[in-house]
């Protein structure tokens, strides 16, 4: 009997395989993906926020960009993490999808994240109203008007992405930062832990319907050690006993950690809850920590001291006053956060995020294939 099933199991995991884009066998991502969708918060916005709420970031932003005008919108002083994973499959850089002006098209895909978004729904504190669900909700609506406009001119599609591109795409995700991030503010360790797993649940929610809108290939980041943040030590770091040997914040990378972990599990689940799926999970936290506490040996001078900012080591960094920007001290003096000489040498751009250096390093990683794990699911 088993000799009998073996050749139709071969046959049917042959069909499925060809029904999905093959990986490239160099790294995990692969350039046959016709379409990138993603979803996310500042670690992948590449103009989303300030086209839709219409602000334009310090020129120290985008200074190392090699578009005009300098601020691309990135909260970076370069690319960024997701702009590098375009770069090695061939894509062009994803568009915001609120940038209604521009020589690029979404033809190859579009970028729904915005810098301060979470996985929860935003309230009248949030700094960006494009909550995860919004995010899905605005892709929903693009599908819906590209697929509209396509029925009317075939024409358009040099411009905009096909329903073989959507069905084919790769929907990518780095968020959650800001939901553990932001929780500390006014919730302790145990009360943020507990808030994790309906954080995943809303994240799930966001993967089911997309998945009701024929995605099938998913590839997901889970967060880093935000204890290691410029931002989060100036404030929650005063007290030295919750550094730990490295000067990170211990209850941040530890609610990150747990709040991975559950990441993980969910992913481990997907596969049986979503047939004829792919599913990545990408350990930035993993990357990023063997950056920060290695990060001499890579050629980075700084792992926690701001390139853009101002006050001096250890962190460089005034809560009060962002990069770029002039504001007054405690004791009334003008200071002006101003970027440093040589970004390359630093990891942290400006107390919350990674500077271009940084960025590249951690999309090399990640293109080696050893920080991700795939699986597929079907029906048998």
């Amino acid at each position: 009997m088993e000799s009998l099933f073996r050749p139709l199991l071969t046959l049917l995991l042959v069909a499925i395989f060809h029904t999905l884009p093959p990986l490239a066998s160099s790294f995990p991502i692969s350039p046959n993906f016709p379409a990138v969708f993603n979803f996310g918060d500042s670690n992948s916005d590449t103009g989303e926020l300030s086209s839709g709420l219409g602000f334009r970031l310090q020129p120290s932003y985008g200074k190392s960009y090699f578009f005009k005008p300098p601020s691309s919108g990135r909260f970076c002083n370069g690319r960024l993490i997701v702009d590098f994973l375009m770069e090695a499959i061939d894509r062009p850089y994803l568009r915001p999808y609120l940038d209604s002006v521009s020589t690029q098209s979404y033809r190859r895909g579009c970028n729904f994240a915005a810098g301060g978004s979470t996985i929860q729904k935003a309230n009248a504190a949030s700094i960006s109203p494009f909550g995860l669900g919004v995010q899905v909700s605005q892709f929903v609506t693009f599908k819906s008007k590209v697929l509209q406009l396509l029925q009317q001119d075939e024409d358009l599609e040099k411009y905009l992405p096909s329903e073989y591109y959507f069905k084919n795409g790769l929907y990518m995700f780095d968020i959650g930062q800001n939901d553990i991030a932001g929780a500390f503010y006014n919730k302790t360790l145990d009360q943020v832990v507990g808030l994790i797993p309906t954080i995943i649940d809303i994240f799930q929610d966001g993967i089911k319907r997309l998945y009701v809108e024929g995605a099938r290939n998913f590839w997901i980041h889970n967060t880093g050690p935000l204890g290691c943040l410029a931002q989060v030590v100036s404030i929650f770091g005063r007290d030295k006993s919750k550094l730990d040997e490295f000067g990170c914040v211990i209850d941040h990378n530890q609610a990150a950690k747990l709040f991975n972990s559950q990441l993980h599990g969910l992913f481990k689940k997907l596969p049986q809850q979503y047939p004829d799926s792919r599913f990545t999970y990408v350990d930035i936290f993993s990357i990023k920590s063997d950056l920060i506490l290695n990060h001499s040996n890579y050629g980075f001078d700084h792992s926690i001291m701001v390139c853009c900012g101002t006050g001096g080591p250890p962190l460089n960094y005034n809560n009060q006053v962002n990069c770029g920007s002039t504001g007054k001290s405690s004791d009334g003096t003008i200071i002006t956060a101003t970027a440093c000489n040589d970004s390359s040498k630093y990891v942290n751009w400006d107390g919350i995020h990674y500077t271009e250096a940084a960025n590249r390093f951690v999309a090399h990683h990640i293109l080696s294939g050893r920080y991700s794990e795939t699986a597929l699911s079907w029906n048998l």
